[in-house]
């Protein structure tokens, strides 16, 4: 007898008849009793405290419900509504400015803003409040002239000026700055270094790269820290009492200390911050919700209408769903990535000069005296083993990793300097940027914006770097996705895609600037097997294009069939440049054959 058969007969009745349908099983879920306790329990304590509350009359709900909408005390919402509304913008938008301050490059900027983010951090927000009260006494007039001489156009008298109000604003303002700064800097960390490059590599400006690339992926990890800080601050607006100003919390106090009913008012106040920090979180969670799409494979719906459907008692409307995506069309049927007119034009376009170009990270040696040349419109793979400097010397192409010593040209242009005799300078960011745009990049990861559409990614380089109508930079992302059999993800996000189609998204965003150098870092090592090989017949579609193309590639097969010249590196040096034919029939240095022989 099997040993199905052994089971079968222990836990079914002789009798019962044997059956292959499985329609007729009953599933019955697993049965958890102190979940069933917990839960009668939670209900018990929730409706005999409701029960305490409403019943006893010491809590004064009569006396709640004359003063919850009295004047005075709607007066004092509007007040802490106010100072919540101002403080908050303004303390976001320092906070902003101090945490890019405190991420930049420049060791003034960053030690200022840290300085600041310290000393704000350390006083409590009373002593700021009482010191900004104190202000006029250190300074009795705001004068607004030329500094260090006499000429006066204005003067003010700062306690004029400085109202209790604008005390208020201003203090809980700087306070909130100092906490909104460290908070946003987090987000800004947590940001993946390598869209911070594709970025750069799209000649995106710094102020471009901040608010559409950085900010809007970093918000997820800002929004919760955030709104904890704004609702936070909104109860903290109570600290005003010492200002005597007539927020909430302070009216609260006057009334209740002249008719001594503390409770009930105490309970005003509670139920309208109840109120106030309900709304907020609900804004918070419509705002996470927009800043999660293209963060989740299941986009949730738009709150509102989700809302208005729950509350209706039916689902949202199938009729604002997309229709299905249309099928992707044959690749026979595709057009080429380049038409034949744009093949000529590329004649003597794109010649890649490599000069002397060394590069250490610390004590080591990356890349040691490279020179190269590139033809135009020739098709380069730099094959290594690991830690060649393969990629590393890619990245000096278009000057995302600065040189040592050396420069590289693209007809004749030094990419990220310009040449006064024998002397090197390099070009401020933004030139650097309009040299970059000729050249396309790209990374072994994909590096799409997350938060950015297919199109959009593809849209973004040339609306803001190129200036193209937008209208005009939509029919060329939606041709080059046509190009690269995917016209149906133009409003899928990232995420949504499989490794293969991210990484065409990644040729056509690249292509979308027409540039005259095209960068392939390891294009497909990020990639399954089954995957690779439809990215790799795009790449050797463009390979015929005309475009000077370089490679950085451990694709052995696919570097003989589409190359035109093979270069080898080891230890950062170039050990062996020369035709495919000839480098991987007879090689002529001992290393590459040595490594050829491995991977071959």
């Amino acid at each position: 007898m099997t040993v199905t058969a052994d089971i079968g007969e222990g836990v079914a009745p002789r009798n019962a008849p044997v059956t292959s349908d499985r329609q007729g099983y009953k599933v019955v879920p697993a049965r958890h009793p102190w979940r069933v306790v917990g839960t009668i329990a939670a209900v018990l304590v929730i409706f005999f405290t409701l029960q305490s509350i409403l019943t006893n009359s010491r809590w004064g709900w009569d006396v709640f419900a004359r003063f919850f909408f009295s004047e005075p005390v709607l007066v004092g919402l509007g007040r802490t509504l106010l100072l919540t509304v101002f403080a908050s913008a303004l303390g976001f938008l320092l906070g902003t400015v101090l945490a890019f301050a405190r991420v930049s490059p420049s060791p003034l900027l960053s030690g200022v803003s840290w300085a600041y983010i310290w000393l704000l951090r350390s006083i409590p927000l009373i002593v700021l409040l009482l010191v900004l009260n104190n202000l006029g006494y250190l300074y009795p007039t705001i004068d607004v002239g030329v500094p260090f001489t006499n000429l006066l156009f204005a003067q003010y008298n700062t306690v004029e000026v400085f109202s209790p109000f604008w005390v208020a604003v201003v203090g809980l303002s700087l306070n909130q700055a100092a906490f909104s700064a460290e908070i946003i800097r987090g987000g800004i960390l947590s940001v993946d270094q390598g869209q911070h490059e594709a970025a750069a590599a799209l000649g995106l400006s710094r102020r471009r790269q901040a608010l559409s690339i950085v900010l809007p992926q970093a918000m997820r990890a800002i929004l919760p820290s955030g709104f904890n800080e704004i609702i936070g601050l909104a109860k903290s607006t109570s600290m005003v009492y010492v200002l005597a100003l007539p927020e909430l919390f302070y009216t609260v106090q006057v009334i209740y200390k002249r008719n001594l009913e503390v409770i009930p008012l105490l309970m005003v106040a509670t139920i309208w911050y109840l109120i106030i920090m309900s709304v907020l979180s609900v804004i918070q969670l419509g705002i996470e919700r927009r800043f999660s799409r293209g963060a989740v494979r299941t986009p949730s719906d738009a709150l509102l209408p989700a809302a208005l459907a729950f509350l209706s008692g039916r689902r949202a409307s199938p009729a604002t769903k997309s229709p299905p995506p249309a099928p992707a069309p044959a690749a026979a049927a595709r057009k080429p990535l380049v038409a034949a007119g744009e093949k000529l034009a590329r004649r003597g376009v794109g010649r890649v000069e490599i000069r002397g170009v060394s590069k250490r990270f610390g004590a080591l040696t990356v890349l040691d005296d490279v020179d190269l040349d590139l033809a135009p419109g020739s098709v380069t793979a730099i094959i290594g083993p690991s830690g060649a400097g393969k990629s590393t010397l890619l990245r000096t192409i278009n000057h995302l990793e600065r040189t040592d010593t050396g420069f590289v040209t693209i007809d004749d242009e030094l990419v990220g300097y310009h040449r006064d005799g024998h002397t090197l300078y390099e070009l401020k960011e933004a030139a650097i940027r309009r040299r970059r745009a000729a050249i396309g990049m790209v990374f072994q990861n994909f590096n799409l914006f997350p938060h950015l559409t297919v199109l959009e990614n593809i849209i973004e380089a040339p609306v803001s770097v190129q200036g193209i109508a937008r209208a005009e930079a939509v029919e060329l992302a939606k041709d080059l996705l046509a190009r690269i059999g995917l016209p149906e993800k133009a409003d899928a996000y990232p995420r949504h895609l499989s490794g293969g189609q991210q990484q065409r998204v990644a040729i056509a965003r690249a292509l979308a600037l027409k540039p005259k150098v095209l960068l392939f870092d390891e294009p497909t090592s990020a990639l399954d097997p089954e995957l690779v090989g439809e990215v790799l017949d795009v790449i050797k579609e463009l390979a015929t294009s005309g475009t000077t193309m370089v490679i950085v590639t451990h694709e052995i097969g696919f570097a003989r069939e589409v190359a035109d010249t093979i270069v080898f590196m080891e230890a950062g040096k170039v050990l062996e440049v020369g035709t495919p034919a000839r480098v991987f029939a007879t090689p002529t240095h001992q290393r590459t054959r040595e490594f050829l022989a491995k991977v071959l």
